[in-house]
């Protein structure tokens, strides 16, 4: 026995040797196996890059969010007093389903499953996963045991429906090694998928068995790096005027199509994208089955803004004389007839001048032969029309221009039967407000990784050529700008209240499923190319709407010059651009009056410019309004407090502010009724009151003035269009019935 158990002592030492020695046992690593069993990684997830405006406002980053894991396994539990594991099933369950977009079936069968397939841990799927930071502070306080909160990230769009077809959106998707991985899946997201998505880090260190990380443990950590952030050329507020200026008229009008650009002619920045139907990215809600930017992929027939381009031509080439004479009505081209837009009735003999503002194919036929064939179409070359703008953004159409046969070059002039894009329009339209230099238009500002300060990309205003002189271009905005302030204007409706507008309407005709052109009041494609202001253009907007659903008697026109002027109208005052014709008003500062004569200080008072009124025949000033030291402008009122019987003043125009002043200082009874200024009173002005005479004055909101669309031509309810075909004719003529 003592030889046996000395061999096998002596075998032991020999083994516990030879594993000392190699380090393996049956070929394989133990320090290996040690590491496997004991050392962990914990991956360090990196932040999709943002998304955000001109002036650093974010459209799209990652934010916190949280997954939610229970623990099923008993062994995570050491202490029964303290259980790390779930203990009650059904009660977990009834909480998860109070709190997530689950049931607490569902809930109780996932929990269920994890324990008999003994697993360590289980997951709740798209309901548990994506908790904001509320919710999951809601579920802590319920302190269910084995309820885990792992910290995730979720791209957020914080402004909702926001140039939603040119962001796009990004969701979580399974990798190759099944974690969870932000993808772009369309728009800007899913162009720039690769510069926005980062590359995560690690950290790797030792653990007990249990999970608990060992004392005097080394750690190394690999940092994560964020992906890189894209600048765009959009303006937040510009592109929020747009999106609600679009949200009203879709609610009022429900057309099938609306498409909105707005950007800088002096650059080619585009400072807002929108189209109708749109969706919401957060949640895709609205997200149909078309995914295009309708600005940039959809191909259409521009209408009677191709008139701009066809002018802009015959003043380069001379053959303008806005005072020259033609017969209006109709055309005939070889064996073909086109006409005017009220069924070729014309106007008779008119100008040429007075032809533009009526929006008439005829004048551009004659126009065209002036100019002749081939010179137009270098002139469309040269506007960059049938080809792309090279825009920095994916599947740009270049759109068809049809030039064949000489009818044709006929409706290109007016804008019937060849394609563009509305960002070809945008473009071409820039040369006119930028004195003849076309600017290609963009939308990526700069691609910057805010951690290593790492520029990609770093856009700069480009030239896309010069297709007209400056003078030209002056000359057409003159031409375009009086279309809105003629009595004899097609864009009557799209004048703004401060600023000028250079700009033409547009009727196209829309093709049906069965390819031929519809027919009908609503079945119209109405459109506004304009600028602003048109002596010096800071913005340049395109406006499309199609198939609006009018009520009777409104023109197609009408939802298009809504957007219009409104997005106009605004974006200039939120750029600071000066009003027409505006006048620096005169101030006055107020001196203290008080114990000094109204005899002498009344007329000072008047030769500035203010309206004096006291309260009382005495001389002697007791109190004033406003108070000493405040500034009013020129032709304010200042009321001076003056003790004896009053005589009222005449209160009209006044404000209730000024009103409630002389009622304070005065002592008298007034009822004042309504909002507003002061547009009749009870007693006339001059008369004697005490302190117990009734006063009574009414006040009223001004009326702003209204844009009047009952001065449209009937270039807006016909359309500026017609085919070479005598079929067409009959399709005009029955718009106009219906009409």
């Amino acid at each position: 026995m003592f030889l046996t158990f000395a061999g096998l002592f002596f075998i032991l030492l020999a083994r516990i040797v030879t594993i000392q020695a190699t380090g393996q046992v049956e070929g394989q690593e133990l320090a290996a196996k040690a590491a496997a069993k004991y050392s962990q990684e914990e991956v360090l997830t990196a932040e999709r890059g943002r998304i955000i405006d001109r002036n650093g406002d974010v459209i799209a980053e990652d934010t916190l969010t949280y997954k939610i894991v229970a623990v099923v396994d008993e062994s995570a539990t050491q202490d029964p007093d303290e259980p790390r594991h779930v203990i009650d099933v059904e009660k977990t369950a009834e909480m998860l389903a109070e709190h997530l977009e689950t049931s607490e079936e569902k809930a109780l069968s996932i929990l269920k499953q994890g324990i008999e397939k003994d697993r360590y841990q289980v997951e709740f799927g798209a309901a548990g996963r994506e908790i904001s930071h509320t919710k999951m502070l809601e579920m802590e306080e319920e302190d269910m045991p084995g309820i885990l909160f792992v910290r995730d990230l979720k791209r957020l769009y914080p402004n909702g429906v926001f140039a939603s077809h040119l962001i796009g959106f990004a969701l979580k998707e399974e990798d190759d090694n099944g974690r969870l991985k932000t993808k772009g899946k369309m728009g800007l997201e899913a162009i720039h998928d690769d510069v926005l998505t980062g590359e995560n880090g690690k950290m790797e260190f030792d653990t007990d068995n249990w999970g608990f990380l060992l004392p005097n443990s080394k750690s190394a950590v690999t940092p994560a790096i964020d992906g890189s952030d894209l600048q765009l050329t959009l303006d937040r507020t510009l592109q929020n005027f747009l999106e609600d200026a679009m949200s009203n008229v879709q609610e009022q009008y429900t057309p099938a199509r609306m498409i909105g650009v707005v950007a800088n002619p002096k650059t080619g920045e585009v400072l807002a994208m929108s189209q109708r139907p749109t969706f919401n990215p957060n949640t895709r809600e609205g997200l149909s089955e078309n995914w295009l930017n309708e600005s940039i992929e959809l191909t259409i027939e521009p209408g009677s803004p191709m008139k701009i381009f066809t002018l802009a031509a015959a003043i380069q080439e001379g053959k303008w004389d806005p005072d020259a004479f033609y017969e209006s009505g109709s055309y005939t081209l070889g064996s073909d007839t086109i006409g005017d837009h009220n069924s070729r009735r014309g106007w008779g003999t008119i100008t040429f001048l007075e032809g533009f503002q009526r929006s008439s194919n005829v004048s551009m036929a004659y126009l065209l032969e002036r100019l002749g064939g081939e010179n137009f179409l270098k002139y469309i070359d040269a506007f960059g029309f049938g080809q792309k703008t090279g825009i920095d953004l994916p599947n740009e159409a270049s759109g068809k221009i049809l030039d064949q046969y000489r009818s044709n070059i006929l409706t290109l002039t007016y804008g019937q039967g060849s394609t563009v894009t509305p960002i070809q329009m945008i473009q071409a339209a820039s040369a006119i407000a930028n004195d003849g230099v076309m600017m290609k238009p963009y939308v990526i500002d700069q691609i910057r990784n805010k951690d290593t300060g790492e520029v990609t990309v770093d856009s700069e205003p480009q030239e896309a050529g010069q297709p007209i002189s400056a003078e030209t271009a002056k000359q057409v905005r003159e031409v375009m700008a009086s279309t809105v302030t003629s009595e004899h204007g097609s864009g009557k409706g799209f004048a703004l209240q401060d600023y000028t507008v250079a700009g033409k309407t547009g009727t196209a005709q829309v093709p049906g499923p069965d390819g031929r052109y519809m027919t009908g009041t609503n079945n119209h494609l109405y459109s506004f190319l304009g600028m602003a202001p048109a002596e010096d253009p800071e913005l340049l907007i395109y406006i499309g709407v199609q198939q609006p659903n009018l009520p009777a008697g409104e023109y197609g026109s009408i939802p298009v010059s809504k957007i219009f002027t409104s997005v106009m109208e605004n974006g200039l005052k939120y750029l600071n651009i000066e009003p027409e014709n505006t006048q620096t008003a005169r101030t006055v500062e107020l001196e203290d009056y008080t114990e000094q004569s109204s005899e002498h200080i009344a007329p000072q008072l008047a030769e500035k410019g203010l309206n004096v009124v006291k309260t009382g025949e005495s001389s002697q000033i007791t109190a004033q309004y406003p108070a000493a030291g405040e500034v009013i402008l020129e032709g304010g009122t200042v009321i001076l407090k003056t003790e004896g019987s009053s005589v009222l003043p005449d209160f009209k125009g006044w404000s209730k502010r000024e009103l409630l002043a002389y009622q304070s200082l005065s002592g008298l009874s007034m009822e004042i009724a309504g909002q507003g200024y002061a547009v009749s009173q009870n007693l006339s002005p001059g008369s004697a009151v005490g302190a117990g005479d009734p006063i009574v004055i009414q006040l009223q909101i001004p009326e702003n003035s209204p844009q009047v669309y009952s001065d449209h031509t009937t270039e807006d309810v016909q359309g500026d269009h017609s085919e070479v075909t005598e079929e067409t004719q009959g399709t005009q003529e029955e718009t106009e019935e219906m009409e």
